[in-house]
């Protein structure tokens, strides 16, 4: 009799396990398309012109330029700001500069800028898509891989697109702010940008944040995890890009995965999970989260494999060009389908 009673006591038990891990991997984890196994295929000529290209912009970034920080350098921060407005008007857009003071004590009149450019849309122009990276690094680092190489990549996508027509309005941000103390504050560049978006009441249907995005590993136990169970769906090597939003993003998350992995002979992983789950809101994505705008973080995961995070060490030389430079040939894949590039040239996989 008890040891029925166990049974008819387990049986259940087991039941609501299996179902809530079910809707965890149908909610959270399940994604189209399939992970890529194998060798990264060798560089085309443009994705080696566009390799250069980001290597010289993360060594004007991180080693010309170096830090990046109001507190600490606030003209290194402009340098970099008037850095990427010239690079961007180089290409032939007319930017815009979102200019705003810091309310930390003992910075009042130091001026700190997010930097835009926007191509409206032919078609459906209230429909919004938003590329971005933060261009400032934390206090006293040079800041090559968090997030020279996501501006890097920033730019070398607007240039990518400059010229182009696309059914959706098409903007690329660089956000300063991004690195404590004003990480999730009203000082966050992107904290900023959204409040002004949300006062104009526009549409942005999706947001890229590319985030620390240059450093890849093939060794086993070089990626970590902020929670074990992950560790037991995701690779153990850090060779991957990554591609993660919160639970409201999930249908982002999944298009933006799903049109990475149909283009793209390179390893990647996704998840839309909770944001209160430790590093899953680092970046400007959040700030699109709390405006009540879906986005997703580019990402090689940063201090859950990248052994130089905010550290004097993130310097230009730990970056992985070749692998920054495929990614971000995909990821202009990835751009023209969410914004709809009516003329699209592809870089990948000619």
């Amino acid at each position: 009799m008890i040891r029925m009673r166990a049974v008819q006591t387990v049986i259940p038990v087991t039941i609501i396990l299996v179902l809530i891990l079910g809707g965890v991997w149908f909610i959270m984890l399940r994604m189209p398309g399939k992970r890529y196994q194998g060798p990264m295929p060798s560089l085309t000529e443009e994705q080696r012109l566009l390799r250069e290209m980001l290597r010289k912009d993360v060594y004007k970034l991180a080693d010309e330029i170096g830090d990046r920080n109001v507190r600490t350098n606030y003209e290194n921060l402009c340098a970099a700001a008037d850095f990427i407005e010239a690079s961007l008007q180089q290409t032939g857009y007319k930017v815009d500069r979102q200019g705003y003071e810091v309310s930390l004590s003992g910075l009042q009149g130091r001026t700190c800028y997010n930097l835009e450019v926007e191509i409206t849309g032919s078609e459906r122009s209230g429909e919004i898509v938003v590329i971005g990276g933060h261009y400032d690094s934390l206090e006293d680092t040079p800041g090559a891989n968090d997030n020279a190489s996501g501006t890097a990549a920033v730019l070398a996508l607007a240039r990518a697109f400059a010229g182009k027509q696309t059914v959706r309005t098409l903007r690329f941000v660089t956000f300063v702010n991004e690195e404590p103390p004003y990480f999730q504050s009203k000082d966050m560049g992107s904290w900023v940008y959204v409040k002004r978006c949300r006062q104009r009441n526009e549409n942005i249907i999706g947001m890229l944040s590319l985030e620390t995005i240059g450093y890849y590993s093939d060794e086993k136990w070089s990626q970590n995890y902020p929670v074990a169970p992950l560790g037991l769906v995701y690779p153990t090597a850090g060779n991957f890009v990554a591609f993660v939003g919160n639970i409201k993003s999930r249908k982002l998350v999944r298009d933006v995965v799903g049109l990475f992995r149909r283009y793209a002979e390179f390893p990647s992983e996704a998840a839309a999970l909770p944001e209160m789950l430790v590093g899953v809101g680092w970046s400007d994505q959040w700030a699109f989260w709390q405006g009540g705008y879906p986005g997703v973080m580019v990402t090689d995961t940063a201090p859950f494999r990248y052994p130089y995070y905010h550290t004097q060490e993130d310097t230009p030389d730990k970056i992985d060009y070749d692998q920054l430079a495929y990614v971000v040939s995909a990821l202009e894949k990835v751009v023209a389908g969410l914004a709809g590039c009516k003329h699209e040239t592809s870089r990948v996989n000619r």
